[in-house]
């Protein structure tokens, strides 16, 4: 299998500074029912999904956290422009009298970072969490535009 340093056809080719992406290690593997349950657990950290998109306002974070209750996650910045979002799905309890069929929803600690673009504005970060999907939203400081001063000209 050939590997390729500009991504896998899935994801754009153009290079991204601002996302600090946490590679899949058990990507294109298909169904995660024949892995122990310890690789399981581990492919919760790269299966957290987020898009962002920017607004003429601010930066916009949309994460899909299905059945994690806003409690068990954490949004944080770090070292100064760096936004992380963190938390853990708990595995379902298993009962002895249970037969497993298939396995494919991930359990575990997850954990996605990205680098905020100067024009973040830290101290204003707002999460919400609805139906499964939470929302960071960094607001922008506006683009100072360059103060004109018309010169009279003599003569």
């Amino acid at each position: 299998m050939a590997l390729s340093l500009y991504g896998n056809g899935r994801r754009s080719s153009v290079f991204d500074p601002f996302s600090l992406d946490i590679w899949d290690p058990f990507e294109g593997f298909g169904t995660l029912a024949n892995f122990p349950s310890s690789a399981r657990e581990t492919t919760a950290i790269a299966n957290t999904r987020v898009d962002w998109k920017e607004t003429p306002e601010a930066h916009v974070f949309k994460a899909d956290l299905p059945g994690i209750k806003k409690e068990e996650v954490k949004v944080e910045v770090e070292d100064g422009r760096v936004l992380q979002i963190s938390g853990e799905r708990s595995r379902e309890q298993e009962d002895k009298n249970d037969k497993w069929h298939r396995v494919e929803r991930s359990s575990g600690k997850f954990i996605r970072r990205f680098r905020l673009p100067e024009n973040a504005k830290i101290d204003q970060v707002k999460a919400a969490m609805e139906n499964g999907v939470l929302t960071v939203t960094v607001p922008k400081e506006e683009e100072k535009k360059p103060e004109v001063k018309a010169i009279e000209i003599s003569g």
